[in-house]
């Protein structure tokens, strides 16, 4: 029977599983690359994981109730020979003002690892998750703060999360372009000449954040988005004099820029953009040696500004092999 939530059903945490009888009809309930489930994600705030032919949601009591019966109509008009995309979403969910509670499981659980409401990042190829309580404060930041600097040793997955929140942004339509750069900085050694063309050349420097975009999304659609240039992956030398508006802008290994690149690099943010800058204060490779890290200076004149978050993450937060955890922390404590 259908009733109107009360205040403290459509405060709390609840969770509640859906069960559907036809696995087969599943894919064109979930859209391609889960396209529908990440559009009620957005829509509602709720939480989906997909097992099988069973769905879990999670989030506030109402809204996993209204998502709980948007997913049922849905499964309903799919029966009925309907062809279900993102509009029928909305349209279903317009339709969904008085969401049915039976069998909503109201928990103060959901809770993820820094002890808040779970949080998670669905790309077309993955969900991701926080493994750690620092990852939960920095995903947390990606969603609420327009620059966010994420500082701390290799192995922590700040660029790795940074990525993944650039993709899904991408894929909703928040933001227009995703532009990926880092300093062509060798790390230590000496690679001389390299053969090619401009892309070919400074490609090898930028292979990390390739790898990070290509499992977060179909190699088809990775390939695809860059010739279109919605995605874009290019030294920092290749920013000056832009103005990068509608987009997500990542800068990997920020611990190799120079002060006068730092700020000639932070000083394009534009309307509607977010600015994530990922590096390891202690691990600097500029030449030489000489000059300061810009990403250090950054930190120290821009900490406490409004609109700017500091993620920091430590060794006990590497989520790599745990032999990473040891190799990093037996190097630190050499001094």
């Amino acid at each position: 029977m259908s009733r109107k939530p009360t205040p403290a059903q459509s405060g709390d945490r609840a969770r509640v599983e859906v069960l559907f009888d036809k696995p087969q009809a599943l894919s064109r309930l979930f859209g391609q690359y889960d396209q529908n489930l990440v559009a009620l994600e957005n829509r509602l705030g709720v939480y989906i994981t997909a097992r099988g032919n069973r769905v879990g949601l999670e989030g506030s009591a109402e809204q996993v109730a209204v998502a709980r019966d948007v997913l049922n109509d849905l499964y309903a008009r799919i029966n009925r020979g309907e062809e279900v995309d993102t509009g029928l979403v909305d349209a279903s969910i317009a339709m969904s003002a008085e969401p049915t509670f039976d069998g909503i499981i109201r928990t103060d659980g959901g809770k993820g690892p820094g002890g808040g409401a779970s949080i998670m990042i669905r790309t077309r190829k993955k969900t991701i998750v926080p493994r750690t309580p620092a990852q939960a404060h920095y995903m947390q930041a990606l969603t609420s703060h327009d620059m966010i600097f994420a500082l701390g040793p290799a192995g922590t997955g700040k660029t790795y999360v940074a990525v993944a929140q650039a993709v899904a942004q991408l894929i909703t339509g928040s933001v227009q372009r995703l532009i990926l750069s880092r300093p062509a900085v060798e790390a230590g050694e000496r690679l001389g000449f390299l053969p090619g063309d401009m892309k070919e050349k400074v490609d090898p420097y930028l292979r990390p954040l390739y790898d990070a975009l290509y499992d977060c999304l179909p190699a088809e659609q990775v390939e695809r988005r860059i010739a279109s240039g919605e995605i874009e992956v290019a030294p920092i030398a290749f920013m000056r004099g832009r103005t990068l508006a509608d987009a997500f802008v990542i800068l990997d290994e920020a611990q190799n820029t120079t002060p006068a690149q730092m700020k000639m690099f932070l000083t394009r943010f534009g309307q509607n953009s977010r600015m994530v800058i990922c590096g390891d204060p202690k691990q600097v490779d500029i030449p030489g040696g000489v000059e300061a890290s810009g990403l250090a200076d950054a930190v120290r004149r821009l900490e406490g500004v409004d609109g700017i978050a500091m993620a920091r993450f430590t060794v006990g937060d590497v989520v790599r092999h745990p032999i990473v955890g040891r190799i990093v922390a037996a190097y630190e404590g050499a001094g």
